[in-house]
């Protein structure tokens, strides 16, 4: 069997043990490990989630209190502060906290997680009920504003906060809270109670994931109800059209991703889960089906989804403008959550591929090297110097040009702070032959395969830097068993053992012996990349690539009399590494300085001086201080 054929079903796992993961799927291609089971070691993202561990979470909880968002649950209606949809950042606080506990066992970290759980607690209601913005004196009632109240939406990270402590720890407070939000859900929204859904999905995924914490049916029969319920038209329509909510047609009708790009990236995920768990097939192909679309037409270079940002939404089919990717961070996350559920469903290289994009290109670009200033959107092209937001100040949330410490809409900070701290649980799954790896990271595996035997692996890599990665056999059964390995669509001239393999999987099934490695070297060298005919906004550009990661260039690394916009990038002469950087051969050519700007073609002639030019990968820019930027340079050859 390998991961392209038979499903696989997963037993009864003690999450608790083995540190806990964000999906568990009761079947599917692959399993997912749990965050004891994958250690990270020092590297790329090892120091991310260090830094989001030691400097993010605080950082988080210090502006939840701030902002006034944390004392909402104890605060009075008329005190209450922030947005709608402000519980939801103190719950993902929580299930990041969750997450690190399960993977660090800090006492001091958790018993900050308990002293928020009891303020949480305490606000919730004997039925169930729990929001500090809807169904108190002075404020609407409860479930009267549907399309953008995100009641059911808090709840759903409330409960996946609360999934994320079953499998860490077990129960707790957390845990009770979550169960009665949920139960009071079934209640109000059952198949006899209110044929409504929430105008932002995310309820949908969590209450499947605590359906397989609790084995209560009737959280996945809600999921599903809230499914199937979408796209009837429930909601009001607004200016931006029912898609907006995904509230345009049917889950199954659909032909991409549409709307609001977080709303429907959480919306599919939810769905995958709704499907994996019913062996509803046919949801499942629907599924794959837009995500294959909205990947081949809906997405930018860099793995970022939503070119909009009047409604923070994707645009039409090839509509992807650099200038103008709104490209939220938020919708990054969605998109890992998305491809990783498709991928344990169906073992496909394509979604592991995307995810590898997505995490080195929107996650690791969002937060500033010390953990503290984000980006909520990631523009491909930076045409004007960005301003250093205030350090005490709440920035609107695409108001800013430079990563800001918090938001006035802060759902990426948390939603990064609870990615960084499950990282790990997306590098390598397991089915009944062995051990997969998908992400490659400096770190150790250990598991047990369904019949008992164990594995480990130990995997030493500087990557992305270079391509070598060695994965060195540290526990091995006496009987044959597979590891499989992803080759990047990128990677072609890549090696394993120094014999050529092809992009995709490649499985190597034998005994092996303890102490014995294989080495996969990937071609991780500058390259060229050119983009479809059909995407307008960049046609007669191209971008450089250096194996998973993206470059760009920042003025800061030009001469004071080159602007960004004057670069031709020369195709003819092949890209280097060097300088810390990629470099490559640009003409400087003269900008018209007429009061019209729509002059005649440029002739060679125009040309005045030929520059070699260091880009940077795209998620370090701006970390200098204030640069125009971008991805995407007109090639001399148009």
């Amino acid at each position: 069997m390998t991961i392209n054929e038979a499903q696989t079903t997963v037993p009864a796992i003690d999450w608790k043990r083995r540190g806990g993961t964000p999906a568990a799927p009761s079947n599917g291609r692959l399993r997912p490990l749990g965050l004891r089971e994958v250690t990270l070691l020092p590297g790329f993202w090892q120091r991310r989630q260090d830094v989001n561990r030691s400097a993010s979470l605080a950082h988080i909880e210090r502006w939840l209190e701030r902002a006034g968002w944390l004392g909402n649950f104890s605060r009075t209606p008329q005190e209450r502060r922030g947005r709608e949809f402000a519980d939801s950042e103190v719950y993902k606080l929580l299930e990041a906290m969750a997450w690190e506990f399960g993977r660090t066992r800090d006492p001091r970290l958790d018993a900050r997680y308990r002293s928020i759980v009891r303020r949480v607690a305490a606000a919730q209601l004997p039925d169930g009920y729990l929001n500090t913005n809807f169904g108190r004196p002075g404020q609407q009632p409860r479930y009267s504003d549907l399309e953008w109240g995100h009641e059911l939406y808090c709840y759903g990270h409330l409960i996946q906060a609360a999934v994320a402590r079953a499998r860490t720890f077990g129960a707790d407070e957390l845990v009770e809270v979550a169960i009665r939000a949920a139960d009071h859900v079934c209640e109000v929204f059952g198949p006899d109670g209110l044929n409504a859904v929430c105008g932002h999905p995310e309820i949908e995924p969590a209450l499947v994931e605590l359906y397989r914490v609790t084995g209560e049916t009737r959280y996945l029969e809600q999921a599903r109800l809230f499914v199937e319920r979408r796209g009837h038209q429930t909601l009001p329509d607004i200016e931006f059209g029912r898609a907006y909510f995904q509230d345009d047609v049917p889950v199954r009708q659909a032909e991409v991703l549409r709307g609001h790009a977080v709303r429907a990236t959480y919306l599919a995920a939810g769905a995958v889960d709704v499907a994996v768990e019913t062996g509803d097939t046919e949801l499942l192909d629907v599924l794959s089906r837009q995500w294959r679309a909205t990947v081949a037409r809906r997405t930018y270079l860099t793995g970022g989804m939503g070119a909009r940002h009047q409604d923070e939404a994707f645009g039409e089919d090839f509509v992807l403008p650099p200038d103008r990717a709104y490209s939220e961070t938020c919708a990054g996350v969605g998109s890992v959550m998305l491809a990783w559920r498709l991928l344990l469903a169906e073992g496909d290289v394509r979604y592991a591929d995307l995810i590898e994009r997505t995490l080195f290109n929107v996650i690791a670009t969002a937060p500033s090297d010390d953990g503290t200033r984000f980006f909520y959107t990631n523009t491909l092209h930076q045409r004007v110097l960005g301003t250093e937001p205030p350090a005490d100040a709440l920035m609107p949330r695409a108001a800013s040009t430079l990563r800001a410490p918090w938001f006035e809409v802060s759902c990426c900070p948390t939603n990064l702070a609870r990615t960084f701290a499950s990282l790990a649980a997306y590098v390598a799954t397991s089915d009944d032959e062995g051990v997969q790896v998908h992400q490659y990271a400096a770190a150790t595996i250990r598991t047990a395969l369904p019949d008992g035997r164990d594995i480990g692996l130990r995997i030493d890599t500087d990557y992305p830097a270079s391509g070598r990665v060695t994965i060195r056999v540290t526990d091995a059964p006496d009987t044959p068993w597979t590891l499989t390995l992803r080759i990047p669509r990128w990677a072609a001239g890549a090696t394993l053992d120094g014999v050529a393999v092809a992009p995709g999987h490649v499985r190597l099934r034998r005994r092996f012996q303890t102490g014995e490695a294989v080495v996969l070297d990937l071609a991780v060298r500058p390259r060229l990349t050119a983009a479809d005919a059909r995407i307008d906004s960049v046609r007669g550009c191209v971008a450089i690539e250096r194996g998973p990661v993206v470059f760009c260039v920042e003025s800061v690394d030009l001469p004071p009399y080159v602007p960004v916009e004057a670069l031709r990038l020369n195709p003819g002469v092949a890209p280097v590494d060097g300088d810390g950087g990629v470099i490559v051969a640009c003409r400087v050519t003269s900008l018209p300085d007429e009061d019209w700007p729509y002059p005649p073609p440029p002739g060679r002639g125009s040309d005045v001086d030929s520059v070699s030019v260091t880009l940077r990968p795209y998620h370090d820019w701006a970390g200098r201080g204030p640069s125009t930027m971008r991805v995407w340079l007109p090639s001399t050859v148009q």
